[in-house]
């Protein structure tokens, strides 16, 4: 089986990925295009320079900080198929994991892996589903609902990354202790502008020290463990 991963999914998945990647890469210009060559919609190009720069420094760390912080779960096929669909962190990245826990399996086995990317591919045919109903109907039936059910739609995502920090702080009660302690203390140095030297807002530099910190604390115990 370990043969067969390696030399032939992987190889194959790698194809299809990059391939896949490319197309969906392309093809987010098509609406652009479609403006400036069949209504003649052309942008101002100084504008679009400002905004592309504008972009850049606010989002472009995101860039390298989010296939870091969810390569370990997501695993190399997971990642193709969670950055052409996107929603990664508050749909991908919670099915992967679920399904993950569900099949008693370890993040960043080959194992792993696989039962992540048939999670995350149940949740994008769901989700595609659900959201071209929700595009139909999603305005007619929230205009309905009462001001208090909508607003507590905003605390969804905390209550879904609480509920997995408690999947796996039950496998790893330490290493999960250490790490809400240092994310916390991370959190209120960032605020305090501790780190307003950086570019950007720093933001990104909560999520990324964490990744690095929780693998070298990994990587220390794996050791002591070994030894």
């Amino acid at each position: 089986m370990k043969n067969f991963y390696e030399k032939e999914y992987l190889p194959t998945m790698h194809r299809i990925g990059k391939t896949t990647g490319y197309l969906g890469a392309l093809l987010s210009f098509v609406p652009a295009l479609v403006l400036a060559l069949v209504y003649g919609l052309l942008p101002n190009w100084a504008a679009l320079v400002t905004s592309v720069i504008a972009a850049v420094s606010a989002f472009g760390i995101l860039w390298f900080v989010e296939p870091i912080s969810y390569f370990a779960v997501l695993g190399p096929v997971g990642t193709y198929m969670a950055f052409l669909s996107g929603n990664i962190s508050n749909m991908r990245l919670p099915c992967a994991s679920m399904a993950q826990v569900a099949a008693n399996v370890e993040p960043g086995t080959e194992k792993g892996s696989i039962i992540a990317t048939l999670g995350m591919a149940v949740s994008i045919v769901i989700n595609v589903s659900v959201l071209t109903i929700g595009v139909i109907l999603g305005s007619s039936i929230l205009s309905k609902l009462p001001a208090s059910f909508t607003n507590a739609l905003n605390y969804l995502l905390p209550a879904l990354f609480g509920a997995l920090l408690m999947q796996f702080a039950l496998k790893q009660k330490k290493l999960s202790v250490t790490m809400v302690v240092f994310a916390i203390l991370m959190n209120v140095a960032i605020k305090a502008g501790v780190f307003t030297w950086l570019p950007g807002s720093a933001n990104y530099l909560g999520t990324l020290s964490c990744v690095f910190v929780a693998i070298f604390l990994n990587l220390k115990v794996f050791s002591k463990k070994e030894g």
